[in-house]
């Protein structure tokens, strides 16, 4: 299918290769483009289904929700964290949460014993994670950056995110999505909006980081 650049057309890939005509190269992007077609070839190799949406350039989980017309906890939320085990350790760690939620970085320091977790510098985010800020994948392709998923987001039916651009989405299922990324799967959300504890504030996420 040739490529457009309507709000609403979507393509739908099985693995067989249907998903992934519609590569585009703009040179201004390439580096994002790049983790694109890596995505796509990944996804065409795995015989898994998804789809692929094209909309209005937008980065934040509130707005790309409403423009792929889904709620915003479908979204997958992708944050590069910097976690601080002892003095000489650091380690990056690739958090995935429902789009509602934020990550508990208490949460994820608990998980890895470490003396400090908090977000990740906006180049160090784009080196390791190769995409620019807004279209994170909630996929690793740098061995040094840790994926790890909140449960909620590999049970969603339907799990949409930016696909490392910010004028394309992809949607597949969440199961789909545990069996080809491979995350580790801990509790690191915070918890949710109609169940949150009176007197505690959730940790921000700053946008620069930030992906759906």
């Amino acid at each position: 299918m040739p490529d457009t650049d309507t709000d609403t057309d979507t393509d739908t890939g099985t693995g067989t290769g249907t998903g992934s005509n519609t590569h585009d190269h703009d040179d201004t992007h390439a580096h994002a483009h790049d983790t694109y077609d890596r995505l796509i070839t990944l996804l065409d190799t795995s015989s898994i289904a998804y789809e692929l949406i094209d909309h209005e350039p937008e980065g934040s989980t509130e707005a790309v929700s409403a423009l792929r017309g889904h709620p915003e906890s479908e979204a997958a939320k992708c944050i590069v964290l910097r976690v601080k085990v002892d003095r000489r350790t650091t380690r990056h760690v690739l958090a995935v949460v429902p789009g509602d939620r934020r990550v508990d970085l208490d949460a994820i320091r608990a998980l890895y014993t470490a003396r400090y977790a908090g977000f990740t510098d906006a180049a160090t985010a784009e080196r390791l994670a190769q995409a620019v800020p807004g279209t994170v994948l909630p996929f690793s392709f740098d061995p040094s950056l840790e994926l790890v998923a909140d449960p909620e987001v590999v049970a969603q039916p339907r799990l949409y995110f930016n696909a490392a651009r910010l004028d394309r989405s992809l949607a597949m299922s969440g199961p789909d999505y545990a069996r080809l990324a491979e995350p580790r799967v801990e509790r690191i959300a915070s918890p949710s909006p109609n169940a949150s504890t009176p007197g505690t504030t959730p940790n921000p996420s700053p946008p620069s980081t930030t992906s759906v």
